[in-house]
């Protein structure tokens, strides 16, 4: 079923001036990092959540995944929509929901509606930050500006997600488990007042159809593959031939998305798009780095309190310098990518994001105290800063005002999506009660170099433009 909507058909729109474009870049900053916050925050508090409720780990599951497949899952029809009604009328309703849903999340009184909420959250970000990162885009032009400014982006959006862990210690320890989600409330207001001044009243529209179909099964897509990755590990989940059952009407969405798309008036995703080998490949190769970086996270976490025995407090605290690290990495980034473009600075992140990976897997097997998985922390760091800035750039390279938010939409989702499902494939098949003999650590690092052995071959395809490498 369709719908009327008003698409982009408008020349590209004017960079913005520097002292402008730089203070929207720091609103949407906030928003970016409040989002990706929520990511990792509830990490740490799931034993807090899970005992206020009653829910066991595999329910708990979802207050984790649900946010990111549903986010990832609707981020493309939310770049979408942002093309076709434009990014800021978006981004404010984006911000909106994600408001709403993160209030709603810290007074749930129930354990289904902190569940929906999160759902409902994952929509907000998927209306949200495509339209965000299409404003940055748009407000600077291809070369050192953009390369700086997609450079604070991802730092802040790797910010977010290794503060999560140390907020979400913190707070649960301090506050209790519901202001993980209510301190952020009055910072979206903030964004949402900011971006009515800060962003462009968006152009007038024509009239055009939506692919509410491939929607749903774009998202349908994702939801069902980890539900049945995370039933067919349990003991005592659903039956196996169900859980089977559910991963292979994964698939199915999956064909039948293409199907749709191919037939679509007006497609989520047009096919053309994707003619576009760089792109491509530069989206690929996000989706197999961010699974190793998601995976390492939760190694990380699980390694330090279950293994190690250290408090939420503690674990929290211990991963500062991951954060640390990561502000001293994207300081260099833009110089690199500059003078070596973005596949060199590509190909780096995913090296060094193996390296940590085999640090964590010979910690795990030495027994290590904690400061001895402080270099794989370094490693990582290095790893999101080069890999994921280098990785955005080749993305977005060369879009219009007709396509940014759709090349946005999809760079994000294969970030999201491809950090979900690493973390469903890795972190299960490590973990699963079926390798009880084995060490987890050791199995789930293998898995994720072998998939970044995979990323850095495809992201050495990457070819860029001569004025963009420039």
């Amino acid at each position: 079923m369709e719908h009327d909507l008003f698409p982009t058909t408008i020349p590209s729109r004017r960079v913005n001036a520097p002292g402008r474009a730089w203070v929207t870049l720091a609103c949407l900053s906030m928003l970016q990092f409040l989002i990706a916050v929520d990511v990792t925050v509830v990490n740490v508090a799931l034993p807090s959540i899970g005992a206020e409720f009653g829910a066991d780990a595999r329910q708990l599951t979802w207050v984790v995944v649900g946010y990111t497949i549903t986010g990832g899952g609707l981020l493309m029809l939310g770049g979408r929509l942002g093309d076709m009604l434009g990014q800021r009328r978006l981004l404010l309703t984006g911000t909106t929901v994600f408001g709403l849903a993160s209030l709603l999340a810290g007074l749930a009184p129930t354990f289904h509606l902190l569940v929906a909420a999160r759902l409902l959250q994952g929509a907000g970000e998927a209306l949200a930050l495509p339209a965000a990162m299409a404003v940055i885009v748009l407000s600077f032009p291809e070369g050192h500006g953009r390369s700086r400014a997609l450079s604070v982006w991802a730092a802040v959006a790797s910010c977010g997600l290794v503060l999560g862990f140390i907020l979400s210690g913190v707070i649960t320890e301090l506050l209790g488990w519901r202001w993980i989600f209510l301190v952020s409330v009055p910072f979206i207001v903030f964004v949402l007042i900011a971006t009515s001044i800060l962003v462009p009243a968006d152009r007038p529209r024509k009239r055009i159809t939506l692919d509410l179909p491939g929607s749903l099964l774009l998202t349908a897509a994702p939801l069902l593959f980890v539900f049945g990755i995370v039933e067919l590990g349990e003991v005592d989940g659903i039956p196996r031939w169900a859980a089977v059952a559910v991963l292979v009407g994964s698939v199915v969405a999956a064909f039948l998305f293409v199907a749709v798309e191919r037939r679509a008036a007006n497609p989520l995703v047009p096919l053309k798009f994707f003619r576009n080998r760089s792109r491509v490949m530069a989206n690929l190769a996000t989706a197999l780095l961010s699974a190793a970086l998601s995976t390492s996270f939760l190694l990380f976490t699980f390694y330090l309190q279950n293994r190690l025995g250290l408090s939420p407090l503690i674990t929290g605290l211990t991963l500062v310098p991951l954060a640390v690290a990561l502000v001293a990495a994207v300081t260099f980034v833009p110089q690199f990518l500059g003078r070596w473009g973005a596949r060199f600075c590509a190909v780096a992140g995913i090296g060094f994001t193996a390296l940590a990976m085999v640090a964590i897997a010979i910690s795990a097997q030495l027994e290590a105290r904690a400061p001895a998985v402080v270099p794989a922390m370094v490693l990582i760091a290095a790893g999101m800063a080069f890999g994921l800035v280098g990785l955005q750039y080749a993305a977005v390279t060369g879009v219009t005002e007709e396509d940014a938010g759709t090349a946005s939409g999809v760079q994000r989702a294969a970030d999201q999506l491809g950090g979900s499902t690493g973390i469903t494939i890795y972190i299960g098949v490590g973990f699963s009660a079926a390798l009880a003999g084995a060490d987890p650590f050791l199995i789930s690092s293998t898995l994720a170099v072998a998939g970044l052995i995979c990323a850095g071959v495809i992201a050495m395809r990457i070819t860029m433009p001569i004025q963009a490498a420039a």
